[in-house]
């Protein structure tokens, strides 16, 4: 039986939140840049050149929006991301698949204070590696450090 942990709602909701805030400061920006009258004649000098802040308020929307899709982007590809605990190994992602009897210690001291524990595992190498798991990427932590812990224990 596999237990997931999908990618928590905190992390989508804040990266909805970015979103938002890219695209209001983008529109506040191309209002000023280019629409309010008043703020552009404040921003330009006496012969006519707009200073620092005009020409910012012109140029950022472009910037605000491009940033807006890039974390649209981010979102649809980490939607479906999610880490397995099958009954032989703990998998991350495809490229990272911890095998049970590789885990060497699981620190889980600041689980329910502050929601992540961490796993020592040696990979492949031989080499001893710190893997932080948190509760505010992944939803369901709880049952997959149960089943961790019941595992190498």
């Amino acid at each position: 039986m596999a237990i997931e942990a999908p990618i928590s709602k905190f992390k989508k909701t804040n990266l909805k939140i970015y979103i938002a805030v890219c695209i209001g400061l983008a529109i506040w920006c191309a209002y000023d840049g280019y629409f309010n009258d008043e703020w552009i004649k404040k921003h330009t000098d006496a012969n006519g050149n707009p200073e620092a802040y005009l020409i910012f308020n012109q140029k950022a929307p472009l910037f605000l929006i491009g940033a807006a899709v890039l974390l649209g982007a981010y979102i649809f590809a980490v939607k479906n991301k999610k880490v397995i605990a099958d009954e032989n190994e703990l998998i991350i992602s495809t490229k990272e698949k911890i095998p049970y009897d590789s885990i060497q210690k699981i620190d889980k001291t600041d689980f329910k204070s502050k929601g992540y524990f961490i796993i020592t595992y040696k990979n492949e190498d031989g080499s001893e590696v710190n893997r932080k798991l948190s509760g505010k990427t992944y939803d369901n932590l709880a049952a997959i450090l149960d089943h961790l812990v019941a595992k190498i224990s």
